[in-house]
């Protein structure tokens, strides 16, 4: 093992290690650490000593902080075609860690936002600990929720989703496991332990055991005490409705939510609500993971993903500007034009979704 490898393996008992590491950008993922990590799933699937697998990240700052943007606004930036490509192979992965015949096990621990939750919120065995922020900021940067995030967040209770998703706002490990994000609150003190234990499990049951044992309640958090206001602002058809009931609902926390959310690119907002209601009718992860693939591929050839990325990431300034500038801009049409068929360019994971 090569440590300066961006993806680690290795075996402690009978569970299969995968660490991504990349610590200085916080476990960002590209393009060869997917194909490395569906690897070494393929590795541990057909290893018949091997009982699960389980994923974490290098150091203590988080899991992962989502995919190497940097890398895709350059790649924009220039016209290029990288980030489609790695697009396709990481969804193919997160639908595959969703359907792993072994028990995934995904150590959530400080950031996990974007990409890292495709890599953990879709397994089996999912832990957070008091350090977890768990997000998907991606209307912050001109782009729409992926990994199969529009699918998790729909099937949010009440419209906790819509909420996470249009403000782009992080959650600690109550609100994660509230939200259906994560399984179990597992203090990280604890989380040597925990991994030594698992490496002695032979059945998912003797899994579901250890963990269990090592689990204990999280510390408070702050959606269900909105969930009233949240669930009827946000049920609104419409982005500017949304805005509307915040604003006029009396209560300070829903006007500061309509401030983190007219900060978001305007297009990005109505592409992301069209999203998540969709993705509500779709159901199946691999049918929202093929739109995905389609808003994920438009919005590559938008402005407002290059110009995101450029105020949040690279100059850092804070001050996007957004084109168009306004929700009244975006049209229905605008929006509609995300979700057209590829043609022979879909994803296809989906039977029905194929051409």
């Amino acid at each position: 093992m090569n440590h300066d490898d961006p993806v680690l393996t290795h075996t402690e008992g009978h569970v299969r290690h995968i660490t991504l590491n990349r610590p200085r950008a916080l476990n960002a993922l590209n393009h060869p650490m997917v194909l490395r990590i569906g690897e070494a799933l393929a590795e541990a699937e057909h290893d018949d000593t091997i009982t699960a697998v389980l994923i974490r990240g290098t150091g203590e700052r988080g899991l992962c902080a989502g995919g190497d943007i940097r890398s895709i606004h350059d790649d924009a930036s220039a016209g290029g075609t990288a980030s489609p490509a790695f697009w396709r192979d990481e969804y193919r992965l997160n639908a595959r860690i969703a359907r792993y015949p072994k028990p995934y096990v995904a150590i959530m621990d400080g950031i996990v936002m974007g990409g890292g939750v495709g890599v953990s919120a879709h397994g089996d065995v999912r832990i957070v600990t008091e350090r977890s922020r768990v997000a998907m900021p991606e209307t912050g940067i001109g782009f729409v929720p992926d990994v199969g995030g529009t699918h998790l967040l729909a099937a949010a209770p009440g419209e906790l989703g819509t909420h996470l998703a249009l403000t782009a706002d992080a959650v600690g490990a109550s609100d994660a496991l509230l939200c259906g994000l994560a399984d179990h609150f597992v203090p990280a003190r604890s989380l040597g332990a925990l991994t030594a234990a698992l490496a002695d499990c032979r059945t998912p049951a003797e899994i579901d055991e250890v963990v269990r044992a090592h689990a204990a309640s999280a510390p408070e958090g702050e959606l269900a005490e909105h969930r009233e206001w949240i669930d009827t602002c946000y049920r609104a058809d419409s982005v500017e409705e949304i805005l509307d009931r915040l604003d006029s609902s009396g209560v300070t926390a829903a006007k500061q939510a309509a401030g983190a959310i007219l900060a978001k690119s305007p297009t990005a907002l109505k592409v992301t609500l069209s999203a998540l209601r969709r993705a509500r009718r779709l159901g199946s992860l691999e049918a929202v993971l093929d739109q995905e693939y389609r808003t994920s591929c438009v919005a590559f050839t938008r402005p407002d993903l290059v110009e995101g990325v450029r105020a949040q990431i690279i100059d850092k300034d804070r001050r996007p500007r957004w084109n168009p500038a306004s929700l009244a801009e975006v049209t229905d049409d605008d929006v509609a034009r995300f979700f057209v068929s590829l043609g022979d360019r879909e994803l296809g994971l989906d039977p029905a979704s194929r051409p």
